[in-house]
């Protein structure tokens, strides 16, 4: 009975530690893709393109104040993935990842209302899992590139004019 107690204590320490380590090192990372519209429908085709080098910034702000707490910028890989890591809880604040800046130049044109995307920063929201998605951001091409229409054609979308 003492054996059983004394393992039971200790299978419960050792949870308790487990926990409070997830808890006190968890950083939290948030990813997303940035991508070139080039078919200028502000929607991802499968002729839309992955930016390298895009610049993106995480920006959060306090709900009541509305006032900037943490800002961090990040830059898309070869697939046009980023990945910034987010230091410290935003439990009480709106943090969103708002496209910056692109390499391109036939393709640096931002749609608007769709420049950036929110995010929860915060480990105390029920989401065990430290990464965040954000949904994908873009750029669009100066001019629609060829083929757009047999996409749009393709998918049942019948736009109005398209060159």
């Amino acid at each position: 009975m003492a054996k059983a107690i004394l393992l039971l204590s200790a299978v419960c320490i050792l949870a308790f530690v487990n926990f409070a380590q997830c808890h006190d090192s968890q950083a939290i990372n948030v990813e997303g893709s940035v991508y070139c519209d080039t078919c200028r429908v502000q929607f991802q085709t499968k002729l839309s393109e992955y930016i390298e080098g895009a610049t993106v910034r995480l920006a959060c702000k306090d709900i009541e104040t509305e006032k900037e707490t943490y800002s961090v910028e990040g830059v898309t890989d070869k697939n046009g993935k980023y990945i910034i890591k987010v230091e410290g809880d935003h439990e009480n604040e709106l943090c969103e990842v708002s496209i910056v800046k692109s390499p391109r130049e036939d393709c640096k044109e931002p749609a608007i209302g769709f420049e950036n995307s929110r995010v929860v920063c915060s480990g105390n929201v029920g989401i065990h899992n430290p990464t965040r998605y954000a949904n994908p951001l873009f750029f669009m091409k100066t001019e629609a590139v060829s083929g757009c229409k047999d996409v749009l054609d393709e998918l049942g979308l019948f736009p109005l004019e398209f060159n």
